[in-house]
């Protein structure tokens, strides 16, 4: 399937290739030939777009950083109190990992298969530092006595369970990180 369209810019098209491939086979197996070939544009466009095959994994990874965030941060408007918007985080993950094709956190694959001094790991520690602060927010905003502590917990058992939704293949991983979630919260 080609993900070309003469609407698309070839910065588009690059990067809707390397997200479906680096998502579904991992950023080291996939050569930039296949990216390209994948949205049908020339050699030249990826360099003058993004330099290298780092710069591009790069953009891929900030792109889901960004759908990331907003994913979350939207889905979390429907709860209506903050107890609730805290275990709503394992919620929207039970939700995305029930989709098909769920493979897992983009940024853990990534990280499983490269450099740990990379621009992968640097994007990483990125989507890890927004997502622990999330947390910090949502346990200060639900009234927990130690929202940085909390916030620590919370980040292990959403690792855990994006981990578990990977190898199990489904939600059920989610919905037992926030059953935990709740009963730390409530101690």
């Amino acid at each position: 399937m080609s993900v070309t369209s003469p609407r698309r810019s070839a910065r588009d098209r690059l990067l809707d290739a390397a997200d479906e491939l680096f998502y579904a086979e991992g950023v080291h197996v996939v050569g930039i030939d296949r990216v390209i070939e994948r949205a049908g544009v020339a050699k030249a466009s990826l360099y003058s777009t993004f330099g290298s095959k780092d710069e591009l994994v790069r953009a891929y990874l900030q792109r889901r950083h960004e759908a990331r965030r907003v994913r979350i941060t939207t889905g979390l408007e429907r709860f209506g109190n903050p107890r609730d918007r805290l275990l709503g985080v394992f919620d929207l993950l039970a939700e995305t990992a029930a989709r098909p094709g769920y493979r897992g956190c983009a940024f853990y694959n990534a990280s499983a298969e490269s450099d740990p001094s990379g621009v992968v790991q640097e994007e990483a520690d990125t989507t890890r530092a927004w997502t622990r602060a999330l947390f910090v927010d949502l346990a200060r905003d639900a009234g927990a006595r130690d929202p940085e502590a909390l916030a620590a917990q919370l980040v292990i058992l959403y690792d855990g369970s994006n981990a578990g939704a990977r190898l199990d293949g489904g939600p059920q991983a989610a919905a037992l990180a926030r059953q935990m979630a709740a009963v730390l919260l409530d101690s």
